[in-house]
């Protein structure tokens, strides 16, 4: 038995889920997808977790599908919507956990890394990260996302720039664009993360998911819409969860609650 695929770690309210083939720039394999689903079915059911870290081991975030397995599979394509379902089911359930995501990068996140970074909710980004889609480089198209979380997140133009060209942009270009929250130098990435996952740790976890739940949602209606489902939701927050009670009172008594 080798080592694990993927590496899951729950503490102090975080959870860190870590990709570990970094030997294949930590590639996404049957085996890393199966085991990354399962990490996060498991994420979703500990109530303790406030937020949730992806990483990558190595000297790079995840430098996208794993080609050799599609070599592979060319002369038997049946096995070739089985890896797309797959991968999108994956993400799918990285990106409906009720909690904050945030992807570490560092290094490369290409084509299937760059898909994996647009499933979370936030990035984290170094400087000099090099980020791109290229799977038009090489006769390919995004089969993760790409196609639809990348013009949702920065914009159609742009898009359809890193998508029809293929070019790789820095972890600072990707701030500019929209595309990750902040880029630090590779020394300070830990640092950077941690302020930001020590102000997710004392949330009320009931709260955050329905806040997740509800922005997604209102991202394919129209603004009435939206606005009568967040309506709806805060009510219902009230109704189904004893947290916004201690908020308040933890507000008039001028002290911190506690979730």
């Amino acid at each position: 038995m080798g080592p694990n695929n993927v590496v899951l770690k729950i503490e102090n309210s975080v959870a860190t889920l870590s990709l570990n083939r970094p030997d294949a720039l930590n590639a996404l394999s049957v085996d890393l997808l199966n085991e990354f689903y399962q990490a996060c079915l498991q994420v979703e059911e500990d109530s303790s977790v406030k937020a949730l870290l992806v990483r990558g081991e190595g000297r790079a975030f995840c430098a996208g599908a794993d080609l050799l397995y599609f070599e592979s599979i060319l002369d038997d394509l049946q096995f070739m919507p089985e890896y797309v379902n797959l991968l999108n089911k994956c993400l799918s359930q990285l990106e409906k956990l009720p909690i904050p995501t945030i992807a570490l990068v560092h290094g490369f996140a290409l084509a299937g890394g760059l898909e994996l970074m647009l499933a979370c909710d936030m990035a984290i980004v170094s400087e000099d990260a090099r980020i791109g889609d290229q799977h038009a480089n090489y006769g390919l198209m995004p089969g993760g996302g790409s196609t639809q979380r990348l013009p949702r997140r920065i914009g159609l133009q742009r898009a359809m720039e890193l998508l029809t060209t293929g070019r790789w942009i820095s972890g600072s270009e990707a701030v500019d664009w929209g595309l990750a929250l902040r880029a630090v130098h590779p020394d300070a990435l830990n640092n950077e993360v941690d302020t930001l996952l020590e102000s997710l740790r004392n949330k009320s976890r009931v709260g955050l998911g329905m806040i997740k739940s509800v922005t997604y949602q209102g991202q394919s209606l129209p603004l009435a819409d939206g606005l009568a489902l967040e309506g709806m939701a805060f009510v219902q927050l009230f109704a189904t969860s004893d947290h916004p009670r201690q908020g308040i009172q933890a507000f008039k008594e001028k002290k911190q609650p506690d979730f």
